[in-house]
């Protein structure tokens, strides 16, 4: 049986003990939760120990190598430009339309402030917008990454990062070796951790069920079929606009340009997967090699259109469900977050979901929650991944009208 279908059945499981529990004396679903509850305290804990590192490592590691690499560097800059400008349009319209519809879906707000525990009541301080922007640039980047501030940290690692690739080569290729070999081990670690997941989403699912009832199931529900919705909508609305406009094609051409490779994604569920098959169609419209050999691999590594969408949706998910509001100044951090965060998805299963936890970190959100979207991502997952792949060949569509590819292009035929 599939990581998946195993996750899958954990939280079905889950659900099901929990409903009945719900209905149970507090005699019995009392020391019942109070047994799982740690189990799942762990498990959300094993994943949580990862993400400094693996976040940190990879956005390093990219950054560097994408400063160092003279005319490819200017490519890139400029195709990061244009994805920043995606994940943005796509981040705000997530928020815009998420929102007020969750804000409908039905919980029981005193069963999520005993999701919360006993400090859901205490209100955190709002800090002022320039008080955010202070606290960007901490007086001590080790302090903010115990403190788990996560924007500083990927701030910080973004401008290592570019100053790393300014340092002499040798040792610059040597230090970008080393933290290469950090993300990768930590990716290992993570997709070692997700073994356990059927246990620890179990484990979540079961005190969730129990203290929301059926409410938990039709939000869970609510969940699926916005995130499905909107991820669509912004492939339709947002990306072949700019594919077709930019790329200068006809709406059928667009269309058949990234259909082969859509295809594969849906079915896959893998960016990876699907590179061949953008390559592939790429040099069949012979789009500038710069476009077909560097841009869409590095796209394929970083760029997740769909991703933005998901993190988005999944973070006002559980906010509804858990029964926080979350101020302007915290969805701006969201929403920082999340455009960066994608930059760092591990190429794993459920690797999005794992992304967010610098997210919900970032805003306050009880991280325990990505359990249910663990358990919740395989129909989504399809989605974005398709939505994904469909941005990646936006992403080359527009830069292979760019006439100042030309001359880097030529430089490296030569």
């Amino acid at each position: 049986m599939s990581l998946t279908s195993r996750v899958l059945a954990g939280l079905v499981a889950g659900f099901l003990l929990g409903l009945a529990l719900a209905n149970a004396s507090s005699s019995i679903s009392g020391p019942v939760n109070a047994f799982l509850a740690p189990v799942g305290t762990i498990f959300v804990n094993l994943i949580r120990m990862t993400v400094i590192p693996l976040v940190a490592s990879m956005l390093i590691a990219s950054a560097g190598s994408l400063g160092a690499s003279g005319a490819l560097g200017r490519v890139a800059t400029r195709a990061i430009a244009i994805a920043v400008v995606l994940l943005a349009v796509a981040t705000a319209v997530s928020v815009a339309v998420a929102a007020p519809v969750l804000d409908r879906v039905q919980i029981d707000q005193a069963a999520a402030m005993a999701l919360r525990g006993p400090v859901a009541g205490a209100a955190a301080p709002v800090p002022t917008f320039a008080q955010w922007f202070i606290d960007l640039v901490p007086q001590n980047i080790i302090k903010a990454a115990v403190d788990g501030a996560m924007l500083p940290v990927i701030l910080f690692a973004v401008l290592f990062g570019l100053a790393l690739a300014r340092v002499a080569e040798p040792r610059r290729d040597a230090a970008l070796r080393a933290i290469q070999g950090v993300a990768d081990a930590m990716q290992r670690l993570v997709a070692w951790i997700l073994e356990l997941a059927p246990f620890g989403v179990f484990a979540l699912a079961v005190p969730l069920a129990s203290k929301l009832g059926l409410g938990a199931v039709g939000a869970v529900a609510v969940y699926i079929v916005l995130v499905v919705s909107l991820t669509v909508a912004v492939a339709i609305v947002l990306l072949y606009p700019v594919g077709i406009i930019a790329g200068r094609m006809s709406p059928a051409a667009f269309i058949a340009f990234c259909t082969p490779a859509q295809a594969v994604a849906f079915a896959s569920r893998s960016s990876l997967a699907a590179l061949p098959a953008m390559i592939e169609t790429a040099e069949r419209q012979h789009m500038p090699p710069l476009v077909s050999g560097f841009v869409l691999p590095l796209a394929a590594s970083i760029f997740r259109v769909g991703g933005a969408v998901a993190m988005t949706v999944g973070a006002l998910f559980l906010a509804r469900l858990y029964g926080v509001t979350l101020s302007a100044p915290q969805l701006a951090t969201m929403g920082v977050t999340i455009i960066l965060s994608t930059f760092t998805v591990p190429g794993i299963p459920f690797g999005s979901i794992i992304a967010m936890v610098p997210v919900l970190a970032a805003v306050g959100l009880p991280v325990e929650g990505i359990g249910v979207l663990l358990a919740a991502d395989t129909i989504p997952d399809m989605f974005r991944t398709t939505a994904n792949a469909t941005g990646m060949l936006t992403l080359a569509a527009a830069l292979s009208r760019d006439n100042r590819l030309e001359p880097a292009d030529a430089a490296r035929r030569q």
